[in-house]
């Protein structure tokens, strides 16, 4: 009996306590707002990018996968969807997607580097030497990290033995939309 007094007694002292922290709902019955559906979407090939930028590259496959939905598989599409496995590691999907998206008439020539990557670092030496040729001539000579791979890839394939120091050394980093080069990795 004195049990359930002193439980009673603890309710009624700790309900006022309680009421006090709680806040009124806003809006009409306390929820969040819902989604306005009459308003058009904000385009998946743009939010993807944006989320490649910001390294979120599991938002971006999905943003990417939306904007198939939409628009199909179209060249920019593969190449997103590229990049965000490369941004992930995946080298395999990428290798894939950024094959299917350079078949397009009008692959960007970081396209063409990321594919170009992506093979320097898979051991394919020679193709990808072509390839970072081919998006260093798309690009007209004008962009600076797509000749610094290139460089690089050339100055690989004229070593002639296998140092697993200068391996170690390098590190693919990500510079601007969708670019990925290699770096010398700081000691």
């Amino acid at each position: 009996m004195i049990r359930a007094a002193c439980a009673a007694l603890v309710l009624v002292a700790t309900l006022p306590g309680c009421a006090g922290g709680l806040s009124q709902p806003t809006g009409d019955n306390g929820y969040a707002p819902g989604v306005d559906r009459r308003k058009e979407a904000v385009d998946g090939l743009i939010v993807g990018n944006r989320l490649l930028e910001a390294k979120q590259y599991e938002l971006a496959l999905d943003a990417f996968t939306r904007a198939a939905a939409d628009q199909g598989m179209t060249g920019e599409i593969y190449a997103g969807i590229g990049a965000a496995n490369l941004g992930l590691g995946r080298l395999g999907q990428a290798e894939k997607q950024l094959r299917k998206a350079i078949e397009f008439d009008n692959a960007a020539p970081e396209t063409w580097n990321n594919l170009g990557m992506v093979l320097l670092d898979t051991g394919k030496l020679p193709e990808a030497i072509e390839i970072l040729r081919r998006a260093f001539a798309l690009s007209n000579g004008e962009n600076d990290e797509i000749r610094d791979n290139l460089r690089l890839a050339l100055a690989m394939q004229s070593e002639t033995v296998y140092d697993p120091e200068i391996e170690k050394e390098l590190d693919l980093v990500r510079s601007g939309q969708s670019l990925y080069r290699l770096r010398q990795m700081e000691p």
